[in-house]
């Protein structure tokens, strides 16, 4: 194995589950335009390969949701990524870069959308925290104060 691939593999062992899904989305990004590539250059190979690897990448989106916790959310990400795989399928069909555009921006928009929930997430402070901080406002309030939902 050369150095860079043990540092590829170090990254990947090492990632949080956050940071491992904008890999798998920068994948999915770099694979769709790979594919493109390969419709620009008539490289049916290099086309093929990238359409089947973004692909996979989806599925795999799919198959991992938790419907039960993600509910509404997690059935609209799942129709996405459903449309975006019969994309694929139509685009490598038809030879249609148009298409892989589509699904390329799809993911670009998703690779954000999630970039900014990880760090909005990295940004909390700990529960732990948190909860100290209402106990101590808690504390510090009057000793007449009635909360207004009990004041009713």
């Amino acid at each position: 194995m050369n150095a860079y691939s043990q540092y590829q593999q170090n990254q990947i062992l090492s990632a949080s589950p956050e940071q491992i899904l904008l890999m798998l989305y920068d994948g999915a990004i770099r694979f769709t335009r790979q594919a493109m590539y390969g419709l620009e250059e008539e490289n049916l190979t290099i086309f093929h390969h990238g359409i089947q690897k973004s692909m996979a990448i989806i599925t795999e989106f799919s198959n991992s949701l938790d419907r039960e916790i993600g509910g509404e959310i997690a059935e609209n990400l799942d129709a996405l990524y459903h449309f975006m795989i019969r994309e694929l399928t139509l685009a490598n069909l038809h030879k249609d870069i148009a298409k892989l555009q589509v699904v390329e921006r799809l993911l670009v928009d998703l690779r954000a959308t999630w970039g900014e929930a990880v760090e909005l997430n990295r940004n909390q402070p700990p529960l732990g925290s948190q909860t100290a901080a209402i106990k101590e406002s808690a504390q510090t309030r009057p000793a007449e104060y009635v909360p207004f939902s009990v004041s009713r």
